[in-house]
């Protein structure tokens, strides 16, 4: 159940809040089944399916966003609007007026919603309240968001912040590059992105290619800098890292699977068993990355 993405978030550490508070706080905010007439629904989801809405491992706290979203193109609307009309205007022997065409389209919609289709999308969250993290896993800031957004209408006052380090990951990255070489802890991979601080935002990406040290150094000096990098921590997790301090293309590596308890035959021990491992290990390896980049600035 490995997170694919990480947008990082900053709590108190210790976060004092127990996971029985935290399920009061979610409770009224429970994802509830999509009436026909709606065309979305989000809601706080059981992670596990078991209509507990926080997860716990070893004091980890794991929450899931659900939304649904009924699927109804605006071409659709047009098309079956446009027939009706065409029959109103054979009644009335005028064609329908503005005014007259929106109400048209607002029946339409009420009649195809019960039958059109909808799509259902989980976001989880990790919480770390020992080392005061909250992670999303979401590619984009967009669906992070969401998650956000909920959590703060369920959680009055929730102490979220944003999180702030000393060297931005470009100024960061640049650097690595600049010297060829990684810091403590990690080492550099084959994918980079470096682009042009001028206007016209010129790019060059590598993608499983060896980053010889002479030509990253001309595209620095000709005044690009590293936007994206992939890395890899402590030969156990490789990913990506971005401008914006997001996580990306999160894999665990061989020494960390094998060290996964295969032995256990019940589905919720080994979700237990892996969600144990991956707070550990990313615990671990935020501590680090943050570390390289100069630590948190001061509140």
């Amino acid at each position: 159940m490995w997170f694919k993405n990480l947008q990082i978030y900053r709590l108190p550490a210790p976060w004092t809040m127990s996971a029985e508070q935290l399920e009061k706080f979610l409770t009224p905010h429970a994802f509830g089944s999509t009436s026909s007439m709606d065309m979305q629904n989000q809601g706080w989801a059981s992670p596990r399916d078991n209509g507990m809405l926080v997860h716990t491992v070893n004091r980890q706290m794991l929450i899931m966003l659900g939304s649904e979203k009924k699927l109804l193109p605006a071409s659709v609307i047009n098309q079956v609007s446009k027939a009706k009309a065409t029959e109103i205007e054979e009644q009335q022997g005028f064609k329908p007026g503005r005014k007259q065409m929106r109400e048209i389209k607002e029946q339409v919609t009420d009649a195809l919603l019960p039958r059109a289709f909808s799509i259902r999308r989980n976001t989880l969250a990790w919480i770390d309240p020992v080392n005061g993290w909250l992670v999303i896993d979401s590619a984009t800031p967009t669906k992070a968001d969401e998650v956000l957004k909920l959590l703060l209408k369920s959680v009055d006052k929730l102490p979220l912040e944003s999180l702030h380090v000393v060297l931005s990951p470009v100024a960061a990255m640049t650097d690595w590059l600049l010297a060829d070489e990684a810091p403590s802890g990690f080492t550099v991979d084959q994918d980079t992105e470096l682009r042009s601080t001028a206007e016209s935002k010129a790019t060059v990406r590598y993608v499983r290619h060896t980053l010889e040290a002479d030509d990253i150094r001309r595209h620095i000096a000709g005044g690009k800098q590293c936007t994206r990098l992939a890395m890899t921590w402590a030969d156990r997790i490789s990913f990506v890292l971005t401008e914006s301090l997001t996580i990306k293309r999160i894999n665990p590596l061989d020494v960390i699977k094998e060290s996964a308890d295969t032995t256990m035959q019940n589905e919720d021990e080994r979700f237990d068993s892996d969600m144990a491992l991956m707070t550990g290990e990313l615990s671990r390896m935020l501590g680090d990355l943050i570390a390289a980049l100069g630590g948190e600035t001061p509140t």
